[in-house]
């Protein structure tokens, strides 16, 4: 079987590193997604790669940006692609192109604006393309649903990237809760600097939000945790005035909290809380570029988790003291000079899925034993996108959103 084919949807600071005409300014200098695949090309986990945008005009600027900041740091790694749509042409549907040349059993990660996400997937589920999206998978709850039932019909997987699933600290935690009895409370927090509000200006606070984009995290984190609750209300609260002060659309909300409720599902007398807080105006020299913490208790027993400073600083005279995450994306290369960033769980998180779909394209697995193991498929996500569509309604009507499920249909009310 030919190596797998995978086509990178979307070409920036996630994916190329590459933000505003150079590299970006995060902690993601040279992308995730790009030297991810490059790697996985070279050790043959993956084969021809592709990449496509809305516009060919930024490619010649990309690639000089890949050659410099990726194949010379790691030993000529090969960062080749083929572009969609090319050098001089502009088109915002260039990825349908870009799919269809395919064959099917391919794979696409899509890192573009969440409302941009549903189309796309949908797109490559009917031409039998498996799919990795960026969290939020969705930003409405029929949305997921309605995936869900394409990729079975197609017989594609499609896998979420909650790559905080695979934070070893988070990971350990999600084990150990299994033993500390009914769940009872969760809180957590997940903060970015102001910066972030300039690279996501153009959709911060008119498609998307915070909430989508952060809280999705331990969201996930916390569902992956309590296979045996559902939530079933979502009251919003939000701060505003930092992201308009700095230019964003009227309304973009500086932090967003969701406080739901969970009920267990074999005894709904047994009731959880779980507080969820992510904000985008933390300053600017907090030395982390994401705070990010949770606290878990429950009948038995508590957990802590502080993933923000890791044990980890740097101090030097220009930027002073720094928190660095190579747990994460791990960009320092080996003693022969390649990339060595396997054991990042950010890495982890897309090799994870390539070799999921390899296994499913060989026979080897089917779509439902993947589900049936602690992986973010769209299956095990869909709590998150209804607590994530209910805070946005909340937010909106200004009252709280019951979550509904009924026979395996979800609703919100």
């Amino acid at each position: 079987m030919a190596p797998l084919e995978v086509l990178m949807v979307g070409t920036g600071e996630y994916t190329t590193g590459f933000v505003g005409g150079g590299a970006s300014k995060s902690d993601k200098k040279v992308g995730v997604v790009g030297l991810t695949l490059f790697d996985l090309r070279r050790r043959g986990k993956v084969g021809k790669l592709s990449m496509v945008g809305v516009s060919g005009d930024k490619y010649p600027a990309i690639r000089e940006h890949l050659q410099k900041n990726i194949s010379e740091a790691y030993n000529g790694l090969d960062v080749s692609f083929e572009e969609y749509p090319k050098e001089g042409k502009r088109n915002p549907d260039a990825y349908k192109t870009a799919i269809d040349a395919l064959p099917k059993g391919s794979a696409i990660t899509i890192f573009t604006p969440d409302t941009t996400h549903y189309p796309i997937a949908l797109y490559a589920i009917e031409r039998g393309i498996h799919v990795l999206i960026t969290k939020p998978a969705v930003k409405l709850l029929e949305h997921h649903q309605q995936l869900l039932d394409a990729a079975r019909r197609h017989n594609v997987f499609v896998y979420v990237e909650h790559h905080k699933r695979y934070d070893p600290a988070y990971a350990d935690a999600r084990f150990r809760a299994q033993k500390l009895g009914d769940f009872n409370y969760f809180y957590s927090y997940m903060s970015q600097p102001k910066s972030q509000l300039e690279t996501f200006k153009a959709w911060a606070g008119k498609d998307s939000d915070i909430s989508y984009y952060l809280n999705s995290h331990h969201i996930d984190i916390n569902e992956s945790m309590i296979p045996d609750y559902r939530p079933v209300r979502v009251m919003g609260s939000a701060a505003r005035g930092i992201a308009t002060d700095l230019g964003c659309a009227p309304g973009t909300e500086d932090t967003i909290t969701l406080l739901v409720d969970w009920v267990k599902k074999s005894d709904p007398g047994k009731r959880a809380t779980g507080v969820y807080t992510a904000g985008w105006a933390a300053p600017q020299k907090a030395g982390v570029h994401s705070n990010q913490y949770f606290h878990y208790m429950a009948s038995n027993g508590e957990i802590r988790v502080n993933q923000a400073k890791r044990g980890y600083d740097v101090t030097d005279d220009d930027t002073g003291l720094l928190w660095y995450n190579p747990f994460y994306m791990k960009y320092a290369p080996d003693e022969e000079g390649n990339f060595a960033g396997q054991i990042g769980y950010g890495y982890i998180s897309f090799e994870k899925f390539v070799d999921a779909v390899n296994a499913v394209n060989e026979g080897k697995v089917t779509l439902e034993e993947l589900d049936r193991r602690p992986l973010p498929t769209l299956k095990n996500t869909i709590a998150t996108t209804a607590i994530l569509e209910a805070g946005r309604r909340s937010l909106d009507e200004n009252r709280p959103i019951e979550i509904a499920e009924e026979n395996g249909v979800w609703s919100l009310k």
